[in-house]
């Protein structure tokens, strides 16, 4: 993302949907394609313009043609024939030319927010903290693919639908008027005029149907909101079940998923009928509206052509007038459900965006870690971790992890292991004391769970940087080291390693990486500790060989040392009082 001036700060004292709207112009704004979004946005400005120019054109088309039509004038029939060809040439023209740039405004649109949401997620540490935050860190992929997708559709759409009907309006209420300054009203006698009479009719009419279908319209952004959360749950639901298909049949658990799954699937559809609901309702005031405006705006003038104040062209004329004003006062008519569709989207998406960039932002009342990364060394200084109802500390206040240095920190079941290995990479920042953290290069996190990025072996090897950044001799060596030599022949090929290999084979693959990489310093959550015989010699043999001046910190329960660590110290947990309200 490009270094741009945010505009964020400009909406920092609005609420509800304002700042939501200034998070999405600071999201398009801090885009590198916002260039390009101008400038297909100032084309379909351009297109739509001249369409309204055009439609204008075609409506004072409407006399000529139905007067020469009346008085079977053949002459006069064909050259509005011609001149009818050409507009309507010139207005298919305009039209497809808009059609094109509104797919690839919401195309760039959609990579402008989109682009921008992945930044501000996989900011370091951002996406780990975003999972302790209810609701907005439930399901992020979720409001970034078809959330982001479905809000800059609609924008597009809308917005594009609402310069068009401000176009007509402002081109056609002129008209309107002069149209209908003629109309006189005869009542016993006396004779009125009303000033722009059809254009009072227009405004009454649309008015009438806007606050109509406002009214039951506004349900649906709740509804819309609440229905794309249990979207995404049930989504979330279906793909953990698919991820876990072999351990729910080997448990016969198929009965429980199914009705775990029904129950997320019924409050979806509860959520939907609600909706369907509505939308039949609101479909009642725009069709009705939709078919009675046929006839009200010929109602509105037959005093005038009756009395012979409008000609027969003229009166159609003033139709043609009257329906596009109508078309475009309409307009929130029409797009009530899509519009509160639209501020629903509005707000997961920017919500999510919003959170994502307060995570940086510590709360006074809050305690935070000092972790300053890029240090020349590994030191923890009276570092406590704290918990929700615990706080966890090593039994030394200050370590400095020194080359080649193995050390052992023990933990109870239960205490907070994995808090505080999180901790240790800087992704649990509640607490007190001070971690400074080496270079990303130079340190590798072994968490509890491996994870095998999607590629080839050689990228999952080099993971996080580009396979070219090693030595390509190395991924062979470091395969044939870790038991693993019957994979070099695949190295360069495309799976899902997480589905293929074994449990063992993933474990060997991490001491596989580690060969690759060679780290001055290795942190372990359990993995170092939990090995079969030949496995943990395999390990002390790497450790003793090519990573000798490797420093190992290892968090474990198991009090087993096996020669292999130089240090032992104790992992100690006290409760505390206050709740910190973040949990994780």
């Amino acid at each position: 993302m490009s270094q741009k001036q945010p505009l964020l700060p400009f909406f920092a004292g609005a609420s509800g949907a304002i700042r939501r709207l200034g998070a999405y112009a600071d999201a398009i704004h801090s885009s590198r394609g916002r260039n390009g979004l101008i400038l297909l946005t100032f084309g379909l400005i351009v297109v739509v313009g001249a369409t309204a120019i055009g439609q204008l054109r075609l409506n004072a088309w409407n006399e000529p043609f139905f007067d020469a039509l009346k008085n079977r004038d053949l002459a006069s029939f064909s050259q509005q024939l011609v001149v009818f060809a050409s507009v309507a040439g010139a207005l298919i023209f305009l039209n497809i030319a808009q059609a094109w740039l509104d797919q690839w405004t919401k195309i760039a649109l959609r990579e402008c927010i989109t682009r921008d949401l992945l930044v501000q997620w996989f900011t370091p540490r951002r996406a780990v903290l975003l999972a302790g935050v209810a609701p907005v860190g439930s399901n992020p992929d979720q409001r970034i693919q078809e959330d982001a997708r479905r809000l800059t559709e609609l924008t597009v759409s809308l917005a594009l639908g609402m310069l068009q009907s401000t176009l007509l309006l402002l081109s056609f209420v002129g008209v309107l008027w002069l149209l209908s300054r003629g109309f006189v009203f005869e009542f016993e006698g006396r004779r009125l005029q009303i000033p722009g009479f059809m254009v009072w009719v227009a405004l009454i009419y649309a008015a009438s149907g806007s606050w109509l279908s406002w009214r039951l319209g506004r349900p649906l952004i709740g509804l819309n909101a609440t229905r794309y959360a249990q979207e995404a749950e049930f989504r979330f639901g279906l793909m953990r079940a698919n991820e876990s298909r072999d351990g729910i049949a080997l448990s016969g658990g198929e009965q429980g998923e199914r009705t775990r799954l029904e129950r997320e699937f019924k409050s979806v559809i509860s959520t939907v009928r609600r909706i369907a609901n509505v939308t039949t309702r609101l479909t009642g005031i725009t069709a009705g509206y939709g078919w009675f405006t046929t006839v009200v705006p010929i109602i509105a003038a037959a005093p005038g052509y009756f009395g012979g104040h409008l000609t027969f062209g003229g009166l159609m004329m003033v139709v043609g007038a009257f329906n596009q004003v109508q078309q475009a006062l309409r307009w929130y008519v029409d797009n009530a459900g899509n519009i509160a569709d639209w501020l629903a989207t509005l707000e997961r998406v920017m919500d999510l965006r919003q959170a994502l960039i307060a995570l940086d932002l510590a709360a006074p009342s809050e305690n935070r870690i000092t972790v300053l990364e890029n240090a020349p060394a590994f030191v923890i200084e009276g570092m406590i971790v704290e918990m929700a109802d615990r706080t966890i500390s090593i039994s030394e206040p200050r370590l400095e992890l020194r080359p080649g240095e193995r050390l052992l920190v023990i933990g109870r079941p239960g205490t907070g292991k994995s808090t505080l290995f999180r901790a240790l990479a800087g992704l649990w920042p509640w607490g007190t004391g001070r971690l400074l953290l080496p270079p990303k290069a130079k340190i590798i996190f072994l968490p509890q769970r491996l994870y095998l990025p999607d590629g080839s072996l050689r990228d999952v090897l080099a993971y996080p940087y580009e396979a070219s950044v090693f030595k390509q001799k190395d991924f062979g060596r470091a395969l044939a080291r870790t038991n693993l030599a019957h994979l070099i022949s695949s190295l360069d090929r495309l799976a899902r390693w997480d589905r293929e290999l074994t449990v063992d084979e993933q474990q060997h693959l991490a001491f596989a990486r580690l060969l690759v990489h060679e780290p001055e310093w290795v942190v372990s959550d359990e993995t170092l500790c939990h090995l079969d015989d030949d496995d943990r010699k395999m390990l002390f043999s790497l450790f003793e060989k090519e990573l000798s001046k490797t420093a190992v910190l290892s968090i474990s329960s198991n009090e087993a040392q096996y020669g292999f660590y130089s240090r032992i110290l104790y992992l100690t947990a006290r409760p505390r009082l206050k709740v910190v309200p973040a949990s994780g």
